[in-house]
């Protein structure tokens, strides 16, 4: 064997007889260094052991801003922030690669020009023969934009967190693939009534009710959406509390990008109220269909019997007998026919096919009408009307003709319960604008806990109070749909069993006979507080106008407007001291309506009072904000009124 020949060596395989030998071409230090100085994408450079920089590559210099002569011998420290080197993180890296062998970091790092690129650094050590490090490479790569893009990431994500985690109205949560909770928004908390440490870790079917699982409901859910991506149901589901809501649910599944399943995201939704306005509307629509069918069909045979009658009443000779049974028919046939329109009209309101004919109608013309078509029923009961009327004249917008038909009825209901030679009383005014009709009896009166339910469909008296007297238990709910047709309003009061009734109805007084004054001059006080010009703003007609009557009842003058978009108008007429505003407006809310005001320069002195339902401490520091002087929660404590109205006419008569 020749020892000079390597593929001699032991261990080696000689080539194969005649085929020519490959050398491995082993690379040379220079062709190492420029394959290094060619690399762009990264900085590739030397350090000395003090940390200086020794060799600088085409990489370095692109993303460093220096060329070659400007940054050899420099420490390399200058790439770093000043807070950086002032903590002495240069020195440091350098420690941990001697120490280690090897050091990697992410951070800012600075450019010739000044500017910043976050970038990821290698250090590595460079040892001699002995081991003692003699330098250092360094590797430098730009990841500004993969920070940007995963901050961006994580911005959006943060951004979507709290998106879910502040939905109320929506119980947002996930799933894991079993099916049990991993996460839960206020929505859920509100709509479930879970905690979140109550909740988290356990089954989803705890929602479900014990039928549905006895079924399998929820497993079944979760193959469909894992099968199909997405599962949708409603049903009714289970509170924490055991009551039940009826719910719609999304149950979507959710993979990563190797089309694992990585869980499910559920979203629920309480429908409980829209399936009782469901369930409410489609039993309005079985009725009005009812009574429509009803009226109609009753109609029929009510004709040729009025034509009978017509017929038998031309009839001459008749004896007593026949004529007292052809008028007591005639009696019921006409109550029956009134009876059958009024199905009609109720018919015809609940389904909106009321169209009034509307135009100035004197109250006086109605209530004459109103007593003259209900004076025969009146008559056969022997009983009398006191009618009490103003002595000007009282206008409303309104259709005469329902009008009559409303006090009609309520003259004929006043009649039925009252005893037999008795007096119903009608009486006429004007109160703070409105119109006011009240109808009187000293009947079997109402009993308290049926005051409130009086005006609905089909409602009767009880038996113990029922005079005798046949009826659908449809007059009053008559009477009550045409009232607020007229953007009107009509209540009942009794003192109580046997203590008779009175029935009022407002109605919006005729514009251009209830005009605003625009004389300053105020009435005397009754308390003592000098006269004060107030402003009423609130869309509930009943609340603004018992409120004005009462600063009207203390002295002041008020003025009340239904509307947002009109307060500005009404506020340059009447120049308040005093301006009350409800918060929850359709339209223009309250809010809306005291930053007009306020920019009005004529009410710099007026002071202005929140009105609304909600009385807590953030809805106070909410108006407060805003720019009221002070939050009155309906119903207005009268001693908190009282003290805001001294203010002002403090304030008054300082100015």
């Amino acid at each position: 064997m020749n020892p000079s020949n390597p593929s001699r060596l032991s261990g080696d395989v000689g080539p194969i007889s005649g085929a020519p030998v490959n050398p491995i071409a082993v690379p040379t230090e220079e062709s190492f260094r420029a394959l290094v100085q060619a690399i762009e994408d990264y900085a590739v450079f030397m350090l000395d052991a003090t940390g200086r920089i020794i060799s600088w590559n085409a990489g370095a210099a692109k993303l460093k801003g220096y060329a070659e002569h400007e940054i050899l011998g420099s420490h390399f420290s200058r790439f770093y922030t000043a807070e950086a080197v002032e903590r002495g993180w240069p020195a440091y890296e350098l420690e941990q690669a001697r120490l280690l062998g090897r050091f990697e970091d992410e951070g800012w790092r600075v450019r010739k020009d000044g500017t910043l690129f976050w970038a990821n650094v290698i250090i590595t050590a460079r040892r001699g023969p002995g081991g003692t490090v003699v330098g250092f490479a360094k590797v430098t790569r730009d990841l500004t934009t993969q920070r940007e893009a995963d901050e961006a990431l994580r911005r959006s994500e943060e951004r979507f967190r709290l998106l879910v985690e502040g939905v109320s109205d929506y119980a947002i949560f996930m799933l894991d693939p079993d099916g049990r909770v991993m996460s839960w928004n206020a929505g859920a908390a509100h709509i479930n009534g879970y905690r979140r440490d109550e909740i988290v870790g356990q089954h989803f079917s705890v929602f479900y009710t014990a039928e549905d699982v006895a079924t399998g409901k929820p497993l079944r859910e979760l193959t469909l959406a894992r099968e199909q991506g997405r599962a949708e149901d409603e049903g009714w589901r289970v509170r924490k509390d055991g009551t039940t809501f009826w719910a719609n649910v999304t149950i979507t599944a959710i993979y990563d990008e190797a089309r694992e399943l990585r869980g499910f995201a559920k979203v629920t939704r309480d429908m409980s109220e829209r399936k009782r306005l469901e369930e409410v509307e489609q039993a309005s629509q079985r009725m009005k269909k009812f009574l429509a069918t009803l009226a109609h069909e009753l109609r029929n045979p009510l004709a040729p019997v009025r034509n009978a009658l017509a017929a038998m009443q031309l009839e001459e000779g008749v004896s007593e007998t026949v004529r007292r049974c052809r008028d007591t028919m005639d009696r019921q046939i006409t109550h029956l026919t009134r009876l059958v329109e009024d199905l009609l009209d109720v018919g015809r309101i609940t389904s909106g096919k009321v169209e009034l004919r509307i135009a100035p109608v004197e109250l006086r013309d109605v209530l004459v009408r109103s007593v003259e078509a209900a004076q025969p029923f009146i008559d056969a009961r022997q009983q009398s009307i006191d009618l009490q009327m103003e002595r000007t004249s009282i206008v409303v917008s309104g259709d005469m003709t329902r009008l009559v038909q409303v006090i009609q009825n309520l003259l004929h209901n006043a009649s039925k319960f009252s005893p037999e030679g008795s007096c119903i009383g009608i009486h006429m005014a004007i109160e703070n604008r409105m119109a006011v009709l009240r109808v009187s009896d000293a009947g079997c009166g109402i009993p308290p806990d049926a005051l409130d339910t009086i005006f609905s469909l089909f409602t009767q008296m009880p038996a113990s109070q029922n005079t005798g007297e046949s009826g659908l238990g449809i007059g009053l709910t008559l009477c009550r749909s045409l009232v607020e047709l007229h953007h009107g309003s009509i209540f009942a009061a009794s003192a109580g069993p046997g203590r008779g009734s009175v029935f009022t109805v407002r109605l919006p007084a005729h514009p251009e006979l209830a005009p605003l004054s625009t004389d300053d001059k105020t009435s005397e006080p009754r308390y003592g507080t000098p006269g004060l010009r107030v402003l009423i703003v609130d869309d509930n007609r009943d609340s603004a106008d018992s409120l004005a009557m009462l600063f009207e009842m203390k002295g002041h003058r008020a003025q009340v407007v239904y509307r947002g978009e009109h307060a500005v108008e009404a506020a340059r007429r009447l120049t308040p001291h005093i301006a009350l505003i409800d918060l929850a407006m359709p339209g223009i809310d309250g809010f809306t309506v005291l930053r007009m005001l306020r920019a009005l320069p004529e009410l710099r002195g007026t002071r202005f009072a929140a009105m609304t339902g909600f009385g807590q401490s953030s809805d106070r520091e909410r108006t407060r904000e805003a720019g009221f002087d002070v939050h009155l929660v309906k119903p207005v404590d009268m001693a908190l009124l009282d003290e805001f109205i001294a203010l002002a006419a403090t304030q008054r008569e300082a100015g």
